[in-house]
């Protein structure tokens, strides 16, 4: 049997905040050489609309990182499987996230890329969810601060499966 879901997020609310953030983000680094780190495999789909809506002449790549525990819980071991292919030295440094969640992996991730030869790091995540947050770390972009629910859809998934759907969902 299928899990019930309920829409949380609109296809159309992503887009109107995807756009909203593309103008923000456009502005904040007009005249910078920017590179957007997607964090694969959840921030794909995000970080394709994402750099769609920021006019910039900008590059981006992909970077895996994965965290030893069980499926609800990172055990705080953070490893990269896959470094950027990009040359970061002089440049500014986004890292786009699905979600922040205990912000272990992402605290990990800028202090890893801050040691870097990148100019500045910054974050920006689909969603900021607080609720369980360990560590603490600044989302310097949020598309949507929220709290409850175990989310899919738009990039999250549960068991890799919900990806795909064309909006957020919390899984009942």
């Amino acid at each position: 049997m299928k899990p019930s879901r309920q829409e949380i997020v609109s296809s159309r609310q992503l887009q109107t905040r995807v756009e909203e953030l593309g103008r923000r983000i456009t502005e904040d680094y007009q005249g910078r050489q920017l590179v957007l780190l997607g964090v694969l495999n959840g921030a794909f789909i995000f970080a394709a609309d994402l750099c769609r809506a920021i006019d910039l002449d900008l590059e981006i790549d992909f970077i895996r990182v994965t965290s030893y525990g069980s499926a609800t819980e990172s055990s705080g071991t953070i490893q990269l499987l896959k470094e950027p292919s990009i040359d970061l030295t002089g440049k500014e440094v986004l890292l786009v996230e699905d979600i922040v969640d205990t912000g272990t992996t992402m605290a990990w991730l800028q202090e890893h890329f801050r040691k870097s030869p990148a100019n500045t790091v910054r974050i920006c995540s689909l969603i900021d969810k607080k609720e369980r947050r360990i560590v603490p770390v600044d989302v310097d972009y949020i598309g949507f601060a929220l709290d409850k629910g175990f989310l899919v859809g738009y990039g999250l998934d549960c068991a890799e499966k919900y990806r795909n759907l064309p909006a957020i969902y919390s899984l009942e």
